[in-house]
């Protein structure tokens, strides 16, 4: 998600930005599957509660989310949700499963329409519709770490609301990944999901200056 910040391990990213914060999952010398990340929760090392997703098999610790950032993807939802007519499942802030290494929790997804609404497993890349990522301290995490995940998935699209710049990055034609085509959506430009054209967003209002 837009507010992801610190893995729980070093040596697995020489010299970057993240700090120790679980003496257990930093002293590990390789990367989390899925399953393995999964079952640090089945055995207590993490806890109901504690916000982190894994990326490139780095479990990361999320940020607090701050009010303009939690208004903004609250604004998201309720843009979507108004002229959805069923045509889609909106997913906030819940986990998606990308490969054997990744299991991101991005701010909001558009999501093919299921019966069981995912309660057998969660989203998979080809059930993604739209990804959007909300940024406002993250913004460099979710464009160097996150977006190239996203593209090697082949999400079709994705939005990062670049909350600093008050653009919206449109990332689409996954290839090789990287996203082939991007796009600067400034304040009341008109913007609408590639797969919805006819369910646009008030870019205007989103990307307000912050009060």
């Amino acid at each position: 998600m837009g507010q992801s910040c610190s893995p729980f391990g070093t040596g697995l990213r020489p010299g970057g930005r993240y700090r120790i914060v679980n003496a257990v999952i930093a002293a590990s010398p390789r990367r989390f599957t899925t399953e393995e990340y999964h079952r640090l929760a089945e055995v207590g090392v993490l806890r109901e509660g504690d916000r982190v997703e894994l990326l490139d098999g780095v479990i990361v610790n999320m940020m607090p989310i701050g009010p303009f950032h939690g208004g903004s993807v609250k604004r998201l939802n309720h843009e979507f949700e108004k002229i959805n007519g069923g045509r889609w499942i909106t997913s906030t802030q819940d986990p998606i499963r990308i490969g054997e290494h990744d299991e991101p929790q991005p701010d909001l997804a558009l999501l093919r329409p299921r019966k069981d609404f995912y309660v057998e497993r969660h989203p998979r890349p080809e059930d993604i519709l739209l990804l959007i990522e909300v940024s406002d301290s993250t913004l460099l995490i979710d464009r160097d770490d996150k977006l190239p995940i996203y593209a090697r998935a082949g999400i079709v699209e994705v939005w990062i609301v670049n909350l600093p710049e008050r653009v919206i990055e449109v990332y689409t034609s996954p290839v090789d990944g990287s996203y082939g085509e991007v796009r600067r959506i400034t304040p009341g430009t008109p913007l609408a999901p590639q797969a919805f054209p006819d369910a646009g967003i008030d870019t205007a209002a989103l990307l307000q200056a912050r009060a």
